[in-house]
């Protein structure tokens, strides 16, 4: 436990280095010595980056005190609570069930946010259960999901977390519309070009039970999208006659 452990940790902290920038050693020199600045910047460093891996994962609320405990436990090679063989299963085992129950009451609260939307002002809902709402008409044509649509977009979930923007980005996105979520290719057939629609996507429409980066599973999606061009799609036949 303790030498795996300990291993974990050199291999992070070589990561961290390597992946940095350059530092100052040069073949054929000596290792300088180590100040006890250096030492106090480091430690710190390597605490913020096992802090900022465990925050990005769905661990939920997590005791500090123990986490302490166990991080002294090794450096300090004393007897640990858990057995090497166990550590990797149990925090996989945990995850798990803590994903599947986050997942459960995403969906839950999906569609309950979706029962409520569907009886505001402007929202439809078409028989795939996905709801949208047109902000402004738009005088161009409706895509069909064999073209390619330029967009500008914001997505979010239903908590209001904007988990990705071309706003942000500052450009536009271009892409087929067969390629992308079920709620967006049946979704942006109800737009025109030069116009914005809202769309509302249930997990089944959207990433589903596993989810997607920042998007956890079984979420409800809410996309403000503006549509700029559409590309039509060229026919089969004409691209053989070329």
């Amino acid at each position: 436990m303790k030498k795996f452990a300990i291993v974990i940790i050199a291999a992070s902290a070589a990561v961290l280095a390597l992946s940095s920038c350059a530092g100052t050693y040069q073949k054929g020199d000596r290792m300088p010595e180590t100040t006890t600045a250096q030492i106090d910047t480091i430690s710190y460093a390597l605490g913020m980056y096992y802090g900022k891996m465990v925050t990005s994962s769905p661990f939920g609320e997590l005791n500090l005190n123990q986490m302490k405990k166990g991080f002294k436990d090794v450096l300090n090679e004393e007897e640990t609570m858990l057995e090497e063989q166990d550590i990797v299963m149990l925090i996989q085992s945990y995850l798990r069930d803590r994903m599947a129950y986050e997942s459960e009451r995403s969906l839950e609260e999906g569609e309950k946010f979706l029962a409520a939307n569907k009886e505001k002002e402007g929202v439809v809902e078409t028989e795939s259960g996905l709801q949208y709402k047109i902000e402004v008409e738009g005088a161009g044509i409706s895509p069909e999901e064999t073209d390619t649509v330029e967009v500008n977009y914001e997505g979010r979930l239903i908590d209001g977390t904007v988990f990705d923007s071309s706003y942000d980005r500052g450009e536009s996105v271009k892409f087929p519309l067969n390629r992308v979520v079920k709620g967006w290719t049946e979704g942006l057939t109800y737009a025109k070009e030069g116009g914005k629609i809202q769309l509302y996507i249930p997990a089944e429409l959207g990433y589903g039970q596993r989810g997607t980066g920042p998007i956890p599973g079984n979420s409800t999606l809410i996309f403000d999208i503006e549509l700029v061009k559409v590309y039509k799609a060229v026919p089969k036949e004409t691209e053989e006659k070329k």
